[in-house]
């Protein structure tokens, strides 16, 4: 199972980077969810970057168990994750 849950963050990240690329509106949603999906509770996502959804309970399952799996990473992996995203954020700002 935490083969597919890293497939599914590589492939959010790959969403995000694709979306910051087309320069379109919805960046900040997806760099915020992001943001939060490495640092923050389900809870937090709910609230925040997804509070205007209707985020089914499938869904909020899936999340808190990808949640999970970031959450046990070694820390210096999740480090260089919360690093890139330090990095996509800084570039977004230059732009």
């Amino acid at each position: 199972m935490k083969g597919s849950s890293i497939l599914l963050l590589v492939a959010l990240t790959s969403l995000c980077t694709c979306r910051l690329a087309t320069g379109e509106d919805n960046s900040e949603l997806f760099m915020d969810f992001l943001q939060t999906l490495l640092v923050g509770s389900p809870e937090e996502l709910y609230e925040g970057p997804l509070g205007k959804y209707d985020v089914n309970a499938d869904a909020k399952a899936a999340l808190t168990e990808l949640k999970s799996c970031i959450d046990g990473l070694q820390p210096m992996h999740k480090a260089e994750l919360i690093k890139l995203l330090v990095q996509v954020l800084g570039s977004e700002d230059g732009a």
